[in-house]
């Protein structure tokens, strides 16, 4: 009975600190990139998910034995339970700064340590550990590729001229277009005092640096009385 019982610890230590390494293991690529959630989110998510799993496979050692007869637990909606919770915390590090969007990859992250908890917990040992270095590899590996793939890079322009030295449409979009850019999205504001007129718009380029090459321009144009040139889009980390 001594042996069975020290065998249960054995495994319930082995399962919980392989759920740590691995949570760990996650949080330190993101720590490294200075994300929201990094090295101590991810192993207490991976650790935390482990021990709920640990609730229902080991039920009948903490069941007495007249509770089991009316009891019976499914893995599977514990699962469904954590899932349900970890998407409220991957949700947490999602933030939106005006027409960007951060914090994607890491709720994703956090989603995935998650599952992986699930399977340590529940001792499903060969998919948790392919899993994490699977997870490993997407977030520093395929972090690489992307940064290979050709994009189109977005951004919100607003240009604003004196009323009486507004800068007419067609030369807006000659200016835009020299600098390899594509318009969409074109708005026109006049004041009701007539003090400055104004265009915004959705430009898109192939290439990152023309937006600042386009700052640049504008910024040297007497007749540009202010601007705002904001990118879009999540940030490659």
């Amino acid at each position: 009975m001594q042996n069975v019982f020290n065998g249960i610890y054995n495994e319930l230590i082995l399962r919980l600190l392989a759920a740590l390494l691995v949570g760990a293991a996650i949080g330190l690529e993101r720590s490294y990139h200075s994300r929201p959630a990094g090295f101590r989110t991810c192993a207490l998510v991976c650790l935390s998910t482990c021990l709920l799993m640990l609730i229902t496979v080991y039920e009948t050692h903490w069941l007495s034995s007249a509770a089991l007869g009316h009891t019976s637990m499914d893995p599977t909606r514990m699962a469904q339970g954590i899932m349900t919770g970890i998407g409220f915390l991957g949700a947490g590090v999602i933030m939106q700064d005006g027409g960007s969007v951060r914090g994607l990859t890491t709720a994703a992250s956090i989603l995935a340590t998650a599952a992986i908890g699930i399977l340590i917990g529940i001792g499903f040992y060969f998919p948790a550990a392919l899993a994490a270095l699977l997870t490993l590899g997407i977030l520093s590996v395929f972090k690489w590729i992307e940064t290979k793939i050709p994009a189109q890079s977005y951004a919100y322009l607003i240009v604003r001229f004196a009323y009486s030295d507004r800068m007419p449409e067609a030369e807006v979009r000659h200016l835009i277009a020299e600098y390899g850019f594509t318009m969409s999205n074109l708005k026109y504001w006049l004041n009701g005092d007539k003090e400055f007129f104004e265009y915004s718009m959705v430009i898109c380029t192939h290439r990152a640096s023309n937006i600042s090459r386009l700052a640049e321009v504008l910024g040297r144009l007497k007749s540009v009385k202010e601007f705002h040139l904001s990118p879009t889009g999540e940030e490659r980390k």
